[in-house]
């Protein structure tokens, strides 16, 4: 970051402990990738490579050789490790991550039959080699909607203690489902429990995909909160969301007296 005179919220220089941000790759074009986390890699913590496109991505390796070269973290889709589970080939999943030097997963069961309980339990399998990241959250959205607030709580617990890193809350790509209704608004009542239920924010991601999510979890939890599958593009919008550099939290951040005023990062 440029230098500047004025007062703004402060938000971690990498490697950061909070206020990640999780950009998700739906199967861009590589040399447009390429640009892209060359120009925004300070502002990018990890990468997913959304779903099973790694698997029909033929130039994948060049991909994650510009993320290693940028010093961008990267995994892939939970429904991928979902889809070689359910085939029972998890060892050949965890093959295809070490072929790409992962060293980090998603461990979900947002879609296939799996009990909290079982995913679980190759998070705990998984903890002592990876960072973990887990899924709570179904990608159906009445699924996702019968789930009670005391179980999505326990859910995350449980994760937390099989060794998960980071867990992360469901809303898709689309914002619809998960943590978010069908019509897209926020489960406001889910999002305040799990604020208040003394589980660790800053190792849980919410998944934000547009700017309406962002702006109410920044406004709920500060500009170092944790979000998720960000589209690429929208990187540098999102910085000025957590910034109070958009009208959307300009007045949010007016008051708060945090200071950031430093060339190359965001330390106060």
């Amino acid at each position: 970051m440029q230098m500047t005179p004025l007062t703004l919220p402060v938000h971690e220089s990498k490697p950061r402990r909070v206020g990640l941000t999780m950009a998700i790759d739906t199967g861009l074009p590589t040399r447009y990738f390429q640009d892209l986390i060359s120009s925004f890699s300070e502002l990018i913590d990890v990468v997913k490579f959304g779903w099973g496109t790694s698997l029909v991505t033929a130039d994948l390796k060049y991909k994650i050789d510009t993320l290693a070269d940028a010093g961008v973290e990267y995994y892939f889709g939970g429904t991928m490790f979902e889809t070689f589970v359910l085939q029972d080939r998890f060892d050949d999943w965890r093959r295809f991550c070490d072929r790409f030097h992962c060293r980090s997963v998603e461990v979900s069961n947002g879609t296939i039959p799996m009990s909290n309980t079982d995913k679980a339990e190759y998070v705990a399998r998984l903890a002592g080699e990876y960072r973990v990241y887990s899924e709570v959250g179904f990608k159906d959205s009445q699924k996702s909607e019968d789930l009670s607030i005391d179980l999505w709580l326990e859910y995350m617990r449980q994760d937390f203690e099989a060794g998960a890193a980071i867990v992360i809350t469901e809303a898709r790509e689309s914002g619809r489902a998960g943590i978010c209704l069908p019509n897209g608004d926020l489960r406001v009542d889910l999002i305040d429990t799990i604020g208040e239920s003394g589980i660790d924010i800053d190792r849980v991601m919410f998944e934000a995909p547009n700017k309406e999510l962002q702006v109410q979890f920044i406004r709920r939890f500060g500009p170092g909160v944790n979000l998720g599958n960000v589209n690429p593009t929208d990187i540098v919008g999102l910085e000025t969301l957590r910034l109070g550099l958009r009208g959307d939290t300009l007045l949010d951040f007016a008051d708060d007296g945090a200071v950031l005023a430093m060339a190359g990062g965001r330390d106060a």
